[in-house]
């Protein structure tokens, strides 16, 4: 189509001008056109060409990724056939099933129960916790200490020449294990 075109330029060209030298260097310049026209086409080809044999190594690629497929699928009548079964199983085994169900929910229930129990008699026989109980029978007279790492209160007790006992009553504590870094503390009797 572009040449037939590119040819009825050329007559028209070569009418018009009427000149001999004229019609050769218009005819020069054409066909120089053209060339560049088919060296266009060629290159596009070959493009073209270069994508057709991409697109076929891709569709060969996809047909061996899909080999074997056919065998990996169930029809449709095979799922009807396995549902089918599988109802079957159910209301033959429902009756049965529903047996065993009811004998495991009496055991776990008879075991909750003895669970509930025991639970119950070891609270029962646990003894009553009581309130520690501070007084006022210790030194009034001491230095105050901030608690810092590593100490105990056993050790700032030694390091005051103090008690354990006093210092815990002074400072109402119940567990000395408690006592935090940071934490200010009375020290009775401390020097």
């Amino acid at each position: 189509m572009k040449y037939s075109g590119l040819m009825a330029l050329i007559a028209l060209t070569i009418a018009t001008h009427g000149g001999a030298q004229t019609n050769q260097s218009n005819l020069g310049a054409q066909v120089a056109g053209m060339r560049e026209d088919v060296r266009i086409l060629v290159q596009r080809v070959g493009s073209l060409n270069l994508r057709v044999e991409q697109l076929e190594r891709e569709n060969a690629a996809l047909l061996r990724s899909t080999e074997g497929m056919d065998r990996t699928y169930a029809t449709v009548a095979q799922l009807n056939e396995a549902v089918a079964e599988l109802n079957q199983a159910v209301a033959l085994g429902d009756s049965t099933t529903q047996a065993k169900a009811a004998k495991a929910i009496q055991q776990l229930a008879k075991a909750t129960n003895e669970s509930v129990a025991s639970v119950a008699k070891g609270v029962s026989q646990a003894r009553a916790i009581t309130t520690p109980t501070f007084n006022d029978d210790f030194e009034k007279t001491g230095v105050t200490y901030t608690m810092q790492s590593g100490d105990t209160i056993s050790r700032v007790a030694a390091r005051f020449n103090s008690s354990v006992k006093d210092i815990m009553n002074a400072n109402q504590i119940t567990d000395a294990t408690k006592v935090q870094i940071g934490q200010t503390l009375f020290i009775p009797g401390g020097e």
